[in-house]
């Protein structure tokens, strides 16, 4: 038998869903890049806020929560198809199939880019921007301190940076932010 309770926390998490949803779909596909993982991961994150709605809804910032576990499963993700990887890579040989296209969209390179870094760091300068999140707000989800996300994010940058100019001339940090938010965006519109 429900209670009134019962009902007033499946609106209010029905609610968090409807307002959240995309937006963590939209995380997931960045942190992991994988677009058909991202809905799973997302729903995923939401059955587990909803297993602990109690404790979730009772918290100050529970966004940035629901970020952290999005976050967390992303970088379960991310290790289970490296392992997995490798153990392809026992069996198979592996050759270089690399195709240089100098015709590919820039935001295809970011995205590329952005796989190339280590976990933390991309998930930082996701957060920062892509998603316009504070560094406190940053710090908060991914349950680091400020520091560092203000360390893994300038690092992260400078990596980009890096990365980005083999392929091209060398980019300024704000063209990269510019490019990182740009692909956040064109993830968000694919959804």
């Amino acid at each position: 038998m429900r209670t009134v309770v019962d009902d007033a926390a499946s609106a209010e998490f029905h609610a968090f869903f409807e307002r959240h949803y995309a937006e963590l779909a939209r995380l997931a596909h960045l942190l992991t890049g994988e677009p058909d993982a991202a809905d799973d991961l997302a729903a995923d994150a939401l059955l587990a806020l909803w297993h602990r709605w109690d404790r979730v809804r009772a918290a100050d910032h529970p966004v940035a929560y629901a970020r952290g576990v999005v976050a967390n499963l992303a970088r379960t993700r991310v290790r289970s198809a490296v392992r997995e990887r490798r153990r392809v890579a026992l069996f198979w040989s592996q050759r270089e199939e690399r195709t240089e296209n100098p015709d590919v969209a820039g935001v295809v390179d970011v995205q590329e880019a952005l796989r190339r870094l280590p976990f933390r760091k991309r998930a930082c300068v996701v957060l920062r921007h892509a998603f316009d999140l504070s560094e406190k707000e940053t710090a908060l989800a991914l349950g680091v301190s400020v520091g560092t996300v203000k360390s893994q994010t300038s690092k992260a940058v400078a990596e980009l940076q890096r990365l980005l100019g083999t392929r091209t001339a060398p980019r300024a940090p704000q063209q990269v932010r510019a490019a990182i938010a740009h692909s956040g965006e064109a993830a968000g519109g694919t959804r």
